[in-house]
């Protein structure tokens, strides 16, 4: 059963309620009888372990980009004004 937080309008009072998901919010405080509002918390929910994403994804970009798989970049052109076919930079490019 889920566990929602309320803060008291009249005493301030934060407290924590479980209610069904389908049960209305708390209207009145049960100290002071005051009005309530829900608040947003943290959720105590955390995924553990690896899952699809850890595994499937985030550890191959991470293998491929320190193995050094990745395609080194083409010196610049020292003749840039000149169109050259021999140029490593020129030939890159296509």
């Amino acid at each position: 059963m889920p566990v929602y937080e309320y803060e008291c309008n009249g005493c301030q009072k934060v407290f924590e309620v479980h209610q069904r998901i389908a049960d209305s919010p708390l209207a009145a405080c049960p100290d002071c009888k005051g009005s309530v509002r829900k608040l947003v918390s943290m959720s105590s929910f955390q995924l553990k372990g690896g899952g699809w994403y850890a595994d499937g994804y985030a550890s191959h970009d991470a293998k491929s980009k320190s193995n050094g798989e990745s395609k080194p970049a083409a010196p610049a052109c020292p003749a840039a004004s000149k169109a050259c076919s021999e140029c490593p930079a020129a030939a890159s490019d296509s």
